[in-house]
């Protein structure tokens, strides 16, 4: 007897998690921060630990309307999930059905084209341009009648560029307002150029935007799962009716408020992912590596043919990656000794190239 398979999900390729790294080794496969929770944080989530035993508020009433005060906009207009993933799921499921297209730049975020055949709709990806940026043209022109939604992550995860707040704004303007724009701003707090906070300008003065920041990256709660989206009345509505019900636990939500009020010192700590991310950029490009301008918390090398090589050199040096084969390498940005570990490694196999060739111009 053969149970029923649902038809299509051949198509679905699995979640592939960052590989974890062994003992002593460097852990940036994933794009997580570097830094334990901040005691206050652990503080109140241990506060809430005698509670497991009740259901969370599934509203998530008092978070939502911290942030709708913080971005100045009706708490039904914020919506929570289990990280920017599930919002982007809900969205999907939000927007479109059987046979409805939802557009994406290529490579990004590796769950939308799998996010997007789940729900039954058709996923179309639109390649990057040589900068390894969006390609906010070829976005325009590859719209049609059955277009209902488009991602632009910015910054885009794994190649870290950005659409800068002008080119984003012309966009949203040319797309036509029965397309929903949804801006994952996953990466924003490590930005440094003027895109920074455009999608909730851009939320504000177009009808059909919605924005997606998670607390996963970093505010440091990528093991609680937890994020947000602001997005317009109708489709805000729809996505609390397809969420997982019960799907963010109190202890995330705990953990979110008490974030949201530490927010100066985990702001000491952006700046250190982001000194560490310019300095292994600064490496990797000075290694011979053709590393890109980054403004998240990872750094991508388009590798190529080299992938492997550069992933090898990395995991002898103690370094675990992402690996796109035949593609590329990001890797994330961890603390100084996790950096540390990089430049040894680069220069480890710099070293022993140069032994190689001496010993071939011997021979």
């Amino acid at each position: 007897m053969t149970l029923p398979t649902r038809a299509g999900l051949e198509a679905v390729p699995a979640y592939r998690q960052g590989l974890p790294a062994p003992a002593g080794a460097s852990k940036l496969s994933s794009n997580e921060s570097p830094h334990p929770p901040l005691p206050s944080v652990v503080a109140a989530v241990q506060d809430r630990l005698g509670g497991i035993n009740r259901y969370p508020d599934m509203s998530a009433a008092a978070l939502r309307a911290e942030l709708a005060a913080r971005y100045e906009v009706d708490a039904a207009l914020v919506t929570v999930g289990a990280g920017s993933v599930e919002l982007a799921a809900q969205l999907i499921h939000a927007v479109a059905g059987d046979g409805d297209e939802v557009m994406f730049a290529w490579r990004s975020f590796e769950a939308y084209p799998s996010l997007i055949r789940i729900a039954g709709a058709v996923p179309v990806a639109v390649p990057l341009n040589a900068e390894h940026a969006h390609d906010l043209d070829a976005l325009v022109a590859a719209i049609t009648p059955r277009t209902r939604l488009i991602f632009v992550c910015n910054p885009n995860n794994p190649t870290g560029t950005v659409v800068g707040a002008d080119a984003l704004e012309r966009f949203v303007a040319a797309v036509p307002h029965d397309i929903l724009v949804v801006i994952d701003e996953a990466y924003v707090h490590f930005d440094r150029t003027d895109s920074y906070g455009a999608g909730i300008e851009l939320f504000r003065r177009h009808p059909h935007v919605a924005v997606l920041h998670t607390f996963s990256k970093a505010y440091g709660l990528a093991g609680l799962r937890i994020g947000y989206a602001i997005a317009p009345a109708e489709v805000a509505g729809n996505q609390r009716k397809a969420a997982i019900p019960f799907g963010v636990t109190d202890l995330a939500q705990t953990a979110a408020r008490a974030s949201l009020a530490a927010e100066d010192e985990l702001a000491v700590r952006i700046d250190e992912v982001v000194a560490q991310r310019d300095r292994l950029n600064a490496l990797l490009t000075a290694a011979g590596w053709p590393a890109a301008a980054s403004q998240a918390n990872f750094v991508w090398v388009p590798a190529g043919e080299r992938t492997a090589a550069l992933e090898s050199v990395l995991r002898d040096g103690g370094v675990v990656t992402r690996a796109f084969q035949g593609e590329g390498v990001r890797i994330s940005s961890g603390s100084s000794e996790d950096i540390d570990r990089v430049e040894a490694a680069l220069a480890a196999s710099a070293t022993a190239s140069d032994l190689s060739v001496r010993k071939e111009a011997t021979v």
